[in-house]
């Protein structure tokens, strides 16, 4: 019972965090407000770590782990601040919210068997999302093509960064990791700055948005890893994925994003299908 509820809780904090990425993502460059987002994070992330030690657990290979982890992180927060720009949420929620149809991917590329749960929810998955997409080229900001990508990216970067991360923390302590992957992401984030040279000014304008940001996704984050002091932690994880959920609910009654009943129901298809993959 704790750790579902220890998951819902994150799922709460990380469908915030995700509305107020979307508020945010077109009003200043995106590389700025990630490194903004991810800096702050740090700060906050730093004491806890320091707290919970496991230092002389960082070998060679872990902290390669999670440099690796650190750039996935990076890719999937740029492509996640990219089309959430774009819009609309139900269709960028969706998408990036299945990242746990490419981590079962690559659980099997590691040699795990699937059996028809996880068939049945990465069917569900995939339809759902075809019926959460329709909709009016009015609604997006931009090219819807361009929103799917830059949420497939967004996806994809997820999987892959709690792939290695969670490599990582076989053998590493959890927090001091999870250190390591945010600071490699500052590191990539800053370089791509340092290469486009954006104007940073209107980004800093929204420096209190950002420091929001940064907490919400640390918090969501720190109560996943608690559940880990409880009896079947994996539970926290499959409650926290409906996050998306969240996100869409907000844009929906604070945005006026317009939903149909059939998107609604496609909606609840593609994450009853993520739960699915989870429990599997």
């Amino acid at each position: 019972m704790y750790t579902i509820l220890l998951g819902l809780a994150a799922a709460v904090v990380w469908g915030v965090h995700d509305f107020a990425v979307r508020k945010v993502s077109g009003r200043a460059d995106v590389s700025v407000l990630l490194a903004m987002a991810f800096l702050f994070g740090a700060c906050l992330l730093l004491p806890l770590a320091a707290l919970q030690g496991g230092w002389d657990t960082l070998s060679g290979a872990v902290v390669g782990l999670a440099l690796l982890a650190g750039a996935s992180y990076a890719c999937a927060g740029y492509g996640q601040y990219r089309a959430f720009a774009i819009g609309p949420v139900r269709l960028v929620a969706a998408i990036t919210g299945a990242f746990p149809l490419l981590s079962v991917g690559i659980a099997v590329l590691r040699g795990q068997e699937v059996g028809l749960l996880v068939w049945l929810g990465a069917a569900a998955v995939v339809g759902g999302i075809a019926v959460v997409a329709q909709g009016q080229d009015g609604e997006s900001q931009g090219s819807r093509g361009a929103a799917i990508a830059w949420s497939l990216l967004a996806s994809t970067g997820y999987a892959t960064t709690f792939a290695f991360a969670q490599w990582a923390v076989e053998t590493g302590a959890d927090l001091p990791v999870s250190l390591v992957v945010r600071l490699a992401a500052i590191s990539m984030v800053l370089g791509l700055i340092a290469v486009r040279r954006p104007d940073v000014r209107p980004a800093l304008a929204h420096w209190r948005a950002m420091l929001l940001i940064g907490a919400l996704d640390v918090g969501a984050l720190t109560l996943v890893t608690i559940a880990g002091g409880f009896a079947n932690p994996e539970y926290a994880s499959v409650a926290s994925s409906v996050f998306g959920i969240i996100t869409i609910l907000l844009a929906w009654k604070l945005l006026k994003e317009p939903m149909t009943r059939l998107q609604w129901i496609g909606v609840a298809v593609v994450f009853g299908g993520i739960v699915s993959l989870g429990l599997a």
